[in-house]
């Protein structure tokens, strides 16, 4: 029998993947649940492992191509006498329809394909499989350094999600220093999406521009996955009706209370996360989104971060449960999100659950901003820097005082002015009087 490997959707908003790499070869044997093709979805690289046990015969979509959601990328046989065969009908289909053009995907999806199935189950989601199997799940660095370095895998164990073996886990094999997380790059500006990490509102060390695409002059250079996948959400985002709302928060408690606990491994990022996320405990609809003439609203609160990718477009790793977490805790999760999304080693949970998201520009001395909202949510947190200001005080004196302004993006199906207006105000609070409670 000849079965067809399909490019798998790998997230809700996937149209075509991009094949990062074949870890087998035409001819080679295929066992059950093995790791056979790694592919970019809209922002990982995913392993996509064999249902089946047979041959690899023919591989359609070749390295660097790009094939369309429930397209054939390659031929299994399931014995060695068929994989003539599987060369010929790959021949006859690749005749039919060239591989370099991915075709439209049907309105609606075929059954299931194997490496969906697998898939699924890799990333933890429920699927109808026979059972479950006693298998490893690698990250493609971790696989390539396990064989540059010598490390049998079946040995490890995995500290990614869901028991994923990583590339941390091969170095810490060898007896070698985990390689240190990334430095977060810096944003992106809006409209082509929200924006990234979060810096300190106080005054910090340039930040790294960020990486730049090769520009040949005169020519178009074309988007890669994570740049399709930030139109496809950027344009569904102006289908929803919006409106600005802007605040100025005086930041020197914040910035005093960074001081004190920055060398305990707390972040900025972590401070403001936690204060948004405190807020919205009082302010659920903020939380909320529009579903269907209904407002859903959530039962966590997420706290997404736009974070700027090196080699174009960007992501949001999400804190999730940002509001149960203490601060320690969040700023430690934030720098393990940032690491293996530069690495896109994220699992689509970690980066497309988030109910509310920030963005920032401040690094870049920009005061203010409006941010484009992301789909599924119900508001967008813009942030700019933090920059001394000449201020009335409240004895009718002068004074200077760090201020920054933040700007609220809304979907004005479910958020009115008068909430949007609250929640900044209750956020200016916290920050302003309150912000040693962040540490509670």
């Amino acid at each position: 029998m000849i079965r067809e490997i399909f490019m798998p959707a790998l997230s809700s908003t996937m149209t075509e993947g991009k094949i990062v790499s074949w870890e087998k070869q035409e001819g080679d044997k295929v066992e059950k649940g093995e790791t056979v093709v790694v592919v970019e979805s809209d922002k990982a690289d995913m392993d996509v492992e064999s249902f089946y046990e047979g041959y690899l015969a023919s591989i359609v979509v070749a390295a660097g191509d790009v094939a369309a959601v429930g397209n054939a990328i390659a031929l299994l046989a399931e014995s060695e006498a068929e994989i003539e065969a599987a060369k010929q009908q790959a021949a006859a289909t690749t005749a039919a329809t060239p591989a370099s053009s991915p075709a439209t995907p049907e309105p609606a999806a075929a059954a299931t394909s194997e490496a969906e199935v697998a898939v699924a189950a890799q990333n933890g989601a429920s699927s109808e499989t026979p059972k479950k199997r006693d298998r490893l799940v690698v990250s493609p660095r971790a696989r390539k350094l396990a064989k540059e370095l010598k490390v049998d895998l079946n040995t490890l164990e995995g500290t990614g999600p869901h028991g994923r073996i990583v590339a941390q886990d091969v170095e810490a094999a060898t007896g070698k220093t985990p390689t240190a997380a990334a430095v977060p790059a810096p944003p992106v500006a809006p409209p082509a999406a929200p924006t990234p990490h979060i810096a300190a509102p106080a005054a910090a060390a340039p930040a790294p521009q960020p990486a730049a695409q090769a520009a040949v002059p005169g020519q178009a250079v074309p988007l890669n996955t994570l740049q399709q996948a930030v139109v496809r959400n950027m344009v569904a985002s102006l289908q929803v009706p919006i409106y600005h709302v802007g605040y100025t928060i005086t930041t020197d408690p914040l910035d005093q209370l960074y001081k004190q606990i920055k060398s305990k491994g707390v972040t900025m990022t972590g401070l403001l996360a936690k204060a948004v996320a405190v807020t919205l405990q009082k302010h659920p609809l903020l939380n909320a989104s529009y579903a269907d003439n209904a407002i859903q609203y959530r039962s966590s609160i997420n706290v997404a971060v736009a974070v700027a990718m090196p080699d174009g477009g960007l992501i949001t790793p999400v804190l999730r449960g940002a509001d149960q977490m203490d601060i320690y805790s969040l700023s430690r999760a934030w720098k393990d999100l940032v690491n293996r999304a530069r690495s896109k080693q994220l699992q689509p949970e970690e980066y497309n659950s988030g109910t509310f998201t920030l963005s920032n520009l401040g690094m870049f001395g920009v005061d203010r901003f409006d941010a484009i909202l992301p789909p599924g949510q119900g508001a967008i947190l813009a942030i700019g820097g933090a920059s001394p200001q000449v201020v009335a005080t409240e004895n009718g004196l002068f004074g200077v005082k760090r201020q920054m302004q933040v700007n609220i993006t809304c979907d004005h199906r479910i958020i009115y002015g008068a909430d949007a207006a609250a929640f900044l105000r209750d956020l200016a609070q916290l920050i302003e009087n309150e912000s040693h409670s962040l540490t509670l």
